[in-house]
């Protein structure tokens, strides 16, 4: 099973730290009742995206914040470029 990721390692971590610290906010009611709920809301969005590594919002938009492995895409033949089986497709 291939996994579609979308976020980087520092933008993981990042999400990851600041889910945390919505979590921790939104348990210290300095908010009305419907701002701590947002900020929980938020801040568990934030968490999951961060483990998963993946951001549907991202996906819509057509953002990538992984790196791109090219020796992995090179080893490939059907992801990077295909070979021709027709030699006289070539010219010498």
């Amino acid at each position: 099973m291939k996994t579609c990721r979308n976020l980087g390692h520092h933008e993981r971590m990042i999400r990851i730290a600041m889910g945390l610290v919505f979590l921790a906010l939104s348990g210290f009611a300095i908010l009305p009742e419907w701002g701590d709920l947002l900020l929980m809301i938020v801040g568990l969005i934030a968490l999951l995206t961060g483990i998963i590594g993946y951001c549907p919002a991202w996906h819509a938009v057509g953002i990538n914040t992984c790196k791109v492995d090219h020796h992995h895409s090179a080893s490939n033949p059907k992801e990077g470029h295909q070979e021709h089986s027709n030699p006289s497709i070539h010219q010498s």
